[in-house]
């Protein structure tokens, strides 16, 4: 095999004003990268795409340090170390961390998120990953699901919530999927068990809900926000729990979306409402990491993935993850 002596590159070209298109970002080639005392040499293999990138490029204030104009796109990464200056890592280990998408990373080890293996290099970005971790966490930690109760998810056929939903059935209760295509909702149904699934875009959301869930909503797992959100708050039950996790309906926030207001339905229904990110819980991935695994092995997880592929697909991945053409986590694949 030839030794590469460049290093392609998805770096940022345009500050986007709402989901960043395929213009926004420039395929360029680098110097290969040399790494420092310390520092480890890794080959992506698959490339992370996810919602929250719209939220990194975005031209107003968010959670998350913005990519900057002319930046290698931020990226969870799954790929092999091919150098290494550092004694705590070998040549030949898989490894998932923060390289961003391009060919090859020179980090340190706190760019290192876990380490994985070549077989579950891909899952390690998605139900292994960011997403499946989320899932788990902000169920268990915000929400507290208890057997018998009633869960609700948008965006249920995603990555994120349709572990959410199975989650949600591991721990006994009934769970209710908002989706938007008639493949998505049946994905729902028939692949990760949901008792029942709402197209968003034919349905009427709150009739089907009041039809669903007579007595209630107890959980709301929220991916979406905005029209979806709204339609689901009156149906909430006494001591609900709402998990904001994503606002995916929002393709920009200036100027700050309006819409019904939600603090009447907190406030007769004594409900909760808490936001979650994943970074305030990074302590506890290696532990739901073990969960998701077990539960995989045992035949009580399932997971999809959507591999695009070639670096080529990388400035178009975000844009059309927005369009809805994804059918569970969107990843680039490399090598």
């Amino acid at each position: 095999m030839t030794k590469p002596t460049a290093n392609r590159c998805v770096v940022l070209a345009n500050r986007p004003a709402g989901v960043a298109q395929a213009d926004d970002f420039a395929i360029v080639e680098a110097a290969l990268p040399t790494i420092a005392s310390g520092q480890i040499l890794v080959r992506n293999h698959y490339l992370s795409v996810d919602p929250a990138m719209r939220g990194w490029t975005a031209d107003t204030g968010n959670y998350s340090t913005l990519v900057g104009i002319g930046e290698v796109m931020r990226s969870l990464c799954s790929g092999e170390i091919v150098a290494s200056e550092n004694p705590d890592f070998a040549v030949g280990e898989y490894v998932t961390g923060w390289f961003g998408w391009q060919d090859y990373a020179a980090v340190g080890p706190d760019r290192i998120v876990q380490r994985t293996t070549r077989e579950e290099a891909r899952m390690a970005l998605g139900i292994l990953g960011l997403n499946g971790t989320t899932a788990l966490l902000a169920l268990t930690t915000i929400a507290e699901p208890r057997a018998g109760q009633t869960v609700v998810v948008s965006t249920a056929a995603g990555a994120v919530g349709s572990a959410v939903g199975q989650i949600a059935r591991i721990h006994g209760c009934r769970t209710i999927g908002i989706a938007g295509s008639p493949a998505k909702v049946r994905d729902c149904t028939e692949l990760f068990g949901f008792e029942a699934a709402i197209d968003y875009r034919t349905e009427d959301v709150g009739a089907r809900l009041a039809d669903l869930c007579p007595d209630g909503i107890n959980i709301y797992f929220d991916n979406t926000a905005g029209a979806i959100s709204d339609a689901v708050m009156p149906h909430l039950a006494l001591k609900a729990r709402v998990v904001v996790c994503g606002t995916a309906s929002y393709d920009r926030w200036d100027p700050w979306p309006t819409g019904p207001r939600v603090e009447r339905h907190l406030l007769v229904k004594r409900a909760r409402m808490e936001g979650f990110v994943l970074f305030d819980h990074m302590d506890r991935l290696d532990e739901a990491v073990a969960t998701l695994r077990g539960w995989i092995a045992e035949g009580r997880l399932a997971f999809q993935e959507d591999v695009l592929e070639g670096i080529e697909a990388c400035p178009d991945a975000l844009a059309g993850l927005y369009r809805g053409e994804n059918r569970g986590k969107r990843i680039v694949r490399l090598v």
